[in-house]
């Protein structure tokens, strides 16, 4: 049962994603790398990855995978997966 609000979700979200962001910010610039750390909330999460990949021009999607196999990556569905089967731009997989 959800108890929070749309708007909360949301909030708790982006605060979320600005405490990742900043780490992986703060990693890219000590090795010399620009960073570009952008937050998008989507009802489809596969599809907010595409749709910013291709409004920033990106030339390659990097992914991690948790690597589920059988029923259970049926069932939880894979983000990494729709994004493979969706993108016209190349996805590199890790995990």
């Amino acid at each position: 049962m959800l108890t929070d609000t749309e708007e909360v979700y949301k909030a708790q979200c982006e605060r979320q994603a600005e405490k990742y962001l900043r780490v992986i910010k703060t990693a890219a610039e000590s090795s010399g790398l620009s960073f570009e750390g952008i937050h998008v909330f989507h009802d489809h999460p596969y599809a907010g990855i595409i749709e910013t990949a291709n409004n920033k021009g990106c030339d390659v999607i990097c992914m991690a995978s948790h690597g589920r196999r059988g029923i259970t990556a049926l069932v939880l569905g894979s983000e990494t997966m729709k994004v493979l089967t969706h993108s016209k731009i190349p996805v590199v997989v890790w995990r």
